[in-house]
Order: structure tokens, then C-alpha cells, then sequence
């Protein structure tokens, strides 16, 4: 699906002014229905009740506005299914996050829902050749599709903790997949990744500290479920298969860090991973002396950092690349040491 490059700015901006249309008026509903995240639990650190159904407004407007340029693009049923295999199961896992938002369930049926998106998704990757990094064994493939898919699902889903923090960083991840993909001719993940990211800091506007409405799990658990689907189909333009493994990876290396950072803080406090807690990034750096804008910001530019590195690797020579994927390896590992250093609570 070969798009007119200008067509992607275009997406970007509809994308953004739709949802941040949108999320004022979601915000409106959710104030009217009582749909509201109260600060009745230790581990939350605002202090009156605020809003969800943000999420409600990112979901419609990335698929509106993507449904809408594959009918006016000369359409085919082709790329219809294409990409109703992507949003159909970010969809149905925004549908379970909403069902959350609303009833508040346990985790369970959350992990349930995430492993059948993640089975679904692997099943048809590799039934239509589509998986961007193919080992060449087949349930090995569905086997890391399966668990990329359930663990950067619960990684949006536990970054989204500070106001902006998630929205701002998920935006950052889409546009520099955006980069890559259109450099990589793979229009289809690259228009899809512009939606992401004109949709994400169209809510941004209203959700950047103080924040006027949340996008809950409706909207953590869809952009988790499609860009972890975007970032696995994509195929990286490297010279060696630890670089090409590497790019997906670095697209979303600080929401799997301050996951590892808090899983693991978790166990060693003999707490479960699933509990809520002050332990992720943006409470460490709140503790640091940053106020919570600051915080998002730094989580954004560690973001775009991450983002710089898997730019500068995919368009390397094959020496470079191993030593820039070295660097970001060992930048990663002492923000990990660093930040687990710090006081949990």
C-alpha cells in the first residue's frame, strides 16, 4: 500500500486535531457517567478524581482516520484484511481495557486477554510471512511473537503512570517506526505508525501534567497490543541479525526498562508484579527532586534518545551498527542499575 509521501503529513494532522477534538468530549462523558480514577489506593499519586475514556478517543481516531485513507487509497480487500489484522486485535484488547476501566477487574482476565491477542497476532504473522525478524523456526517465531506481544502490552499498560508519560513516549516510538518504515519502503507500517503518533499527541494536549483525563487501559492495552504488533512485523534494514533483533527492541527500550525495573523491585520486595506501586521511573525520578513535568519530559528524551539509536543503527555500516547497538546495550543496563538503586518508596 504505496502512499504519496505528503499524504503522511496529512495523516499526522487529521489524526492529531481528530483526537484532540475527541478527547474533550470523552472527557465530558466520562465526568458525566462517573467514569473516574480516584485516588483511593496507595500506590496513586493524584489527589482528585480525573477522568478515563482518553483512551475511547485515541482508539476511534486511529482507526477512523486509518480506515478512511484505505478507502480513499484505491482500496482492496487485500489491504482491508491487512489491516484489519492489526487493529482488529488492538481493538478488541482496547475493548477489554475499557470493560476494565469501567468494572475494574482483576489481572487475570487482563493476562488472558493479552495472550489470545498474542496467539492471534503470532497466528497470522506466520501464516501470511509477515514476521519482520523470521528465525526459520516456525514455533520458536510464534513462541517470541506470543510473548513481544503479552510484554509490551503490560509495558504501555505499566508506563502509563505520570501525566504525558506514555501518550509522549508511545508518539516518539511511532514516529521514529514512521522514519524507518518509509526508509525501509514498508508504507503500510509507516502510515499506520503516523496515525499512532498524531493520535497520541492529539491526547497529549489533554493529558500532559496536570492532566484533564487519562486514557486508561482502553487506551495502554490498544496501543500496546498494535504498536508491538507494528514493531514485530517490521523489518529493520541492517547487515546482521543482532542489529535487526535489536531495533524493536530499542523503539521501546524505556517502557521494558521501567518494567524490568519495577517487576523486578517487586520480587525482590516479595510483593507481586501485578500490584500497583511508587516504583516505576517516574516515581524514582519524582523522589530524585524532578517535579512530574520534568519527569515526562526526561522519560521523553530518554525515549527519543533510544529512537536516535535505532535510526543511526539501521543506517550504519555493519561495524557501526555492532558498535552502536553495544553502546545502547550498556546505556540501558546502567539506567537499569541506576534506577533500581533508587529508593523504592
Amino acid at each position: 500500500m504505496v502512499i504519496p509521501q505528503i499524504n503522511y503529513f496529512f495523516l499526522f494532522v487529521i489524526s492529531y486535531v481528530l483526537v484532540g477534538l475527541l478527547t474533550p468530549l470523552m472527557r465530558k462523558i466520562a465526568l458525566a457517567q462517573g467514569v473516574l480514577d480516584r485516588p483511593n489506593s496507595a500506590h496513586k499519586s493524584h489527589k482528585n478524581p480525573v477522568p478515563y475514556l482518553g483512551g475511547v478517543a485515541i482508539i476511534i481516531g486511529v482507526v477512523i482516520v486509518s480506515y478512511i485513507a484505505l478507502i480513499s487509497n484505491k482500496f482492496t480487500w487485500s489491504n482491508f484484511w491487512l489491516a484489519t489484522s492489526v487493529l482488529g486485535p488492538a481493538l478488541v484488547m482496547g475493548l477489554v481495557g475499557l470493560w476494565d476501566d469501567l468494572k475494574s477487574l482483576n489481572p487475570l482476565p487482563r493476562f488472558i486477554g493479552q495472550s489470545i491477542a498474542g496467539v492471534v497476532v503470532a497466528f497470522i504473522l506466520i501464516l501470511n510471512d509477515n514476521i519482520g525478524n523470521p528465525t526459520g523456526i516456525t514455533v520458536l517465531d510464534a513462541a517470541i511473537t506470543v510473548i513481544w506481544i503479552i510484554g509490551i502490552c503490560n509495558s504501555i499498560n505499566f508506563f502509563d503512570n505520570l501525566d504525558g508519560g506514555a501518550a509522549g513516549t508511545v508518539a516518539i516510538t511511532a514516529i521514529s517506526l514512521t522514519y524507518l518504515a518509509l526508509t525501509g519502503g514498508q508504507y503500510f507500517i509507516a502510515a499506520l505508525s503516523i496515525v499512532v503518533a498524531g493520535s497520541t499527541l492529539g491526547f497529549l494536549i489533554w493529558n500532559r501534567t496536570p492532566a484533564r483525563i487519562y486514557m486508561g487501559d482502553a487506551g495502554a492495552l490498544f496501543l500496546g497490543i498494535l504498536i508491538a504488533t507494528l514493531t514485530v512485523r517490521f523489518k529493520p534494514s541492517t547487515g546482521n541479525s543482532v542489529s535487526s533483533f535489536a531495533i524493536p527492541i530499542l523503539l521501546l527500550a524505556i517502557p521494558i526498562l521501567d518494567t524490568s525495573v519495577a517487576v523486578i523491585s517487586r520480587i525482590r520486595r516479595k510483593v507481586s508484579p501485578f500490584q500497583g506501586g511508587k516504583d516505576h521511573l517516574s516515581h524514582r525520578l519524582v523522589r530524585y527532586g524532578l517535579s512530574r513535568k520534568v519527569a515526562a519530559i526526561t522519560l521523553w528524551a530518554l525515549s527519543a534518545l533510544y529512537g536516535f539509536f535505532a535510526v543511526i543503527i539501521s543506517n550504519a555500516d555493519i561495524n557501526s551498527e555492532i558498535l552502536f547497538t553495544g553502546i545502547a546495550f550498556v546505556v540501558w543496563v546502567s539506567l537499569f542499575v541506576i534506577f533500581l538503586r533508587t529508593e523504592d518508596e
